[in-house]
């Protein structure tokens, strides 16, 4: 049992960031499953306290929920598709982008997904809204993504079976077919969180086109409540660090900062010319920044 253990937490470890966020979405699946069959309640109150509420003041009592709804998912289908989307669009990410660049979005997505439901929940009348139930699922995250890439790429082209169709021909699809299903009278509360998220992905990738990262801050707060969780260090000396100063910053910074410049360079020339005009060095150093 014991070696059991250590292989699947070896096997965990080697997942990239979103092969583990997949992972998950599938485990809080099955605990809501698993809750359904030896509790004997309804499937779609398994995982209230991770789901996100419609009312306001229900939402204040469990803060949590603006990120946990985006793990919970209370039918297969759902799940299984926001996660093969989600597996597809994430190998691109993280082989062109930096993988905190590319979590900043997604969790941003879902952020701006469920503020939308909120907003848009607790100002419209009562007859609007009745129908509308409890958020849950990945899908806000998963199309702030897409439109990112399809927004920052607009011409690069991707294969759908046997067809070349550029990548803004895609985002464009995406944004059309919620905002028909907005008024359709169908999952009402999920196409508003999607709407959300495909806002958030177009304003990151016209942002960072003009050199400013919108989620650079989100992603230190991150860190910042990451690190608040983690044992605490053992104590040790602090000597005064070697490395030859540039420009007020240590050699490890500079070369930090020079890489990120190469990585802005490459991936200026893929939304003007394609990836396909990279050449083989290119796309190496892309492979590996995106590792970082």
């Amino acid at each position: 049992m014991t070696s059991l253990t250590h292989d699947f937490k070896d096997k965990f470890k080697s997942l990239n960031i979103f092969e583990k966020i997949i992972a998950v979405n599938v485990l809080v699946f099955f605990i809501g499953w698993l809750i359904q069959i030896t509790q004997g309640i309804p499937r779609r109150t398994t995982l209230t306290w991770i789901e996100l509420p419609k009312d306001f003041l229900d939402f204040i009592v469990k803060p949590w929920s603006i990120i946990t709804y985006g793990f919970t998912h209370y039918d297969f289908v759902h799940l299984l598709f926001n996660m093969l989307v989600l597996y597809f669009v994430s190998r691109t990410m993280v082989n062109l982008f930096p993988s905190k660049q590319s979590l900043n979005i997604y969790f941003l997505g879902i952020i701006t997904g469920a503020l939308a439901y909120l907003v848009v929940y607790n100002i419209m009348p009562e007859s609007f809204s009745s129908k509308i139930g409890p958020l849950v699922g990945a899908s806000a995250g998963v199309n702030a993504l897409l439109i990112f890439i399809c927004t920052y790429m607009p011409n690069r082209e991707t294969r759908f079976f046997s067809i070349r169709i550029k990548l803004w021909y895609i985002g464009v699809a995406i944004l059309v077919f919620d905002l028909i299903g907005l008024f359709s009278g169908i999952n009402q509360g999920g196409r508003i969180a999607h709407l959300g998220g495909i806002l958030l992905g177009y304003l990151y990738a016209k942002q960072l086109f003009k050199g400013k990262d919108i989620g650079e801050g989100f992603g230190k707060f991150m860190d910042y409540i990451a690190n608040i969780f983690k044992p605490n260090a053992t104590l040790k000396t602090v000597h005064k660090s070697k490395n030859k100063s540039f420009a007020g910053h240590n050699k490890d910074e500079f070369n930090k900062f020079n890489n990120q410049k190469k990585v802005d360079l490459i991936l200026d020339k893929i939304s003007k010319s394609g990836y396909d005009s990279l050449t083989k060095e290119e796309k190496s150093f892309l492979f590996k920044a995106g590792k970082d």
